[in-house]
């Protein structure tokens, strides 16, 4: 057997190695986080010293709706956000102003369309929005009515 005091300088060797590589570890990954917080300060929109970002519309990448950039400024700082344009989109108030709508009113058979109003509910970056807005749409069709007849599979008597 061993003496027990140089397995005790063993032990003491390993551990003091072990420490200094743990370490090290931390040293190592306190760095790399710092470097990856960096990388995205500007692009990413994390923290700047600008107060007041200005943002343009969303601009679709292909066609009128779909992935895009917007595009923000502020003093001579510039960033580019992804965004994106809704198909549906109602381009008399743009994508970024969003209404909340009453309902639809009576068809005016003069115009043959109908209208309801909306309030606005929010306003994406800072976009200049009407407060209220109108919208129509043009009246059903002749509306079907149901015959109230059976039908029957066979032969009637």
């Amino acid at each position: 057997m061993s003496d027990p005091t140089v397995q005790r300088n063993k032990m003491r060797g390993l551990f003091s190695t072990v420490v200094v590589l743990l370490v090290a570890l931390m040293m190592v990954t306190t760095d790399a986080g710092k470097n990856k917080k960096e990388k995205g300060k500007g692009a990413k929109g994390g923290p700047s010293d600008c107060a007041e970002w200005r943002y343009g519309n969303c601009v679709p990448n292909n066609g009128d709706c779909g992935v895009g950039v917007r595009e923000g400024t502020c003093n001579e700082q510039t960033r580019k956000l992804k965004c994106k344009v809704p198909c549906n989109w109602k381009k008399e108030f743009g994508a970024d102003c969003k209404y909340r709508f009453g309902s639809w009113g009576e068809c005016d058979t003069a115009s043959g369309t109908k209208n309801r109003s909306g309030t606005l509910k929010k306003a994406l970056y800072n976009a200049e929005c009407k407060p209220t807005i109108s919208v129509s749409k043009p009246c059903p069709a002749k509306t079907k009515t149901k015959t109230k007849g059976k039908k029957g599979r066979g032969k009637e008597n």
